[in-house]
């Protein structure tokens, strides 16, 4: 299984051989670096744990941070690696064509109305509702007189942890570690994001 972190850089488009757009995302794919590995005998579980973008700033390394000064430290479960602690995990693990899955943050909307949030109709504009248009409308029933947990209401919308698989690598340039993917990718310009292929 190959893993690896970046950072979403933003949407472009590019064209195919017959002239169709293509919606793109690129992402900046490490390089990341081994900064420790975990065994069965030491540990109970074969893992790699990998840091990304090394902090230059040495004000803002801290005593506990020796040996990792990385801005961003995952660790991924992997049934057997070759990798030892130092080496350089880049985009040339992925090949074009690639079919990967990408999580990560999805942008934070704020406190939002059951239309919104949920694809609520609304009332009608019409018929005696006045300064109720978007309102949710009853939320209860008349047995337990209560409402029931779980019921779709208005609140906090977004920043909640996405997953899409299946998207295909168009493009890789290994000189600038850039993965071209096709497709939409969650969060904002900057978010972090897990690449597993």
């Amino acid at each position: 299984m190959k893993f690896i972190l970046g950072q979403k850089i933003g949407m472009s488009q590019l064209f195919d051989k017959d002239g169709r757009v293509i919606p793109v995302t690129l992402i900046l794919g490490g390089p990341c670096f081994v900064l420790q590995k975990k065994t069965k005998d030491k540990d109970g579980y074969q893992a790699l744990q990998i840091g990304f973008l090394k902090i230059e700033k040495k004000n803002k390394i801290k005593k506990t941070m020796k040996g990792k000064e990385y801005r961003y430290i995952k660790e991924e479960k992997l049934a057997d690696s070759n990798s030892e602690i130092g080496d350089e995990i880049n985009v040339s693990i992925f090949n074009e064509g690639d079919k990967i899955k990408v999580s990560g943050i999805s942008k934070g909307k704020g406190f939002q109305g059951g239309v919104k949030r949920h694809g609520f109709s609304g009332r009608n504009a019409t018929h005696g509702v006045k300064h109720e248009h978007r309102t949710i409308g009853s939320t209860g029933c008349r047995f337990p007189q209560r409402v029931i947990k779980g019921r779709k209401m208005p609140g906090r919308m977004g920043y909640e942890r996405i997953s899409i698989k299946n998207l295909k690598i168009a493009k890789i340039d290994k000189e600038n570690n850039l993965l071209i993917v096709k497709g939409a990718i969650p969060g904002h310009r900057g978010t972090l994001l897990e690449i597993r292929g």
